[in-house]
């Protein structure tokens, strides 16, 4: 299966400019709710897997701000993850979405939970190669995410059944394997791991999106409406 990159004609054309306060750089403001939406309102195909909404992600609990298992996100970013949904839609595929908006409150929560070396629970599952007080020496976790910016998304494919259930497309690692191993262009997982990779990376990148490359998962809509914010909105 190749993807097939063609012009999407039905593309949601949206339009938001940030106020003066929104532009300006703080952790805890909180935005007018008209400026977020519910990604499953616009794209109702897509798939959701909300991790931080329960336990079972690194820190092993529910993390605070997520309230419920919705993908928030700016008009932009949304209009982007639309378009690419419908070229997938073409192969069979959908995306399966992990996080969108991050509160600035869940980014404190993983500053916590690393800053305590003590608690070891979910070490074998997601970095079972680094020490837990090097997590943020490496850069896995910060004061900051470009999430509470509201325009970065952690995603994967996977194939869509008729019946509408979906199965995730070998990556080589799970999401959030704190690890080389999660490097996008990592020289140590298969061909085929990392064709689904790259496959990923070019359906993204077609529509505005940008990778990190120390994580194959994770994308930043190139043109954010909010690059300096950090909102703090608890989803509900």
């Amino acid at each position: 299966m190749k993807p097939r990159f063609i012009a999407f004609a039905a593309a949601l054309v949206v339009a938001c400019s940030p106020s003066a306060e929104q532009e300006a750089d703080t952790a805890s403001q909180q935005p007018d709710t008209a400026d977020l939406v519910d990604v499953a309102a616009i794209v109702p195909s897509i798939k959701l897997d909300i991790r931080y909404a329960g336990p079972d992600n690194f820190v092993g609990e529910i993390v605070d701000g997520y309230a419920a298992p919705k993908c928030l996100l700016s008009l932009e970013a949304a209009g982007g993850l639309r378009r690419v949904q419908a070229e997938l839609a073409d192969d069979g595929l959908s995306l399966l979405v992990f996080d969108c908006f991050r509160p600035q409150r869940a980014v404190d929560h993983f500053v916590r939970w690393a800053a305590d070396t003590s608690d070891l629970q979910t070490k074998a599952e997601y970095y079972p190669g680094v020490a837990k007080s090097r997590l943020f020496d490496e850069g896995y976790i910060a004061e900051r995410s470009g999430h509470s910016r509201a325009s970065t998304i952690d995603l994967t494919l996977a194939t869509m059944a008729e019946d509408g259930t979906t199965t995730p497309l070998d990556m080589g690692t799970p999401f959030d394997f704190f690890d080389p191993l999660s490097h996008t262009e990592s020289p140590d997982i298969t061909p085929d791991q990392l064709a689904n990779r790259l496959w990923l990376r070019a359906a993204m990148e077609a529509e505005g999106f940008r990778n990190y490359a120390s994580e194959w998962w994770h994308y930043t809509l190139r043109d954010e409406p909010y690059p300096d914010t950090y909102f703090d909105l608890e989803i509900r």
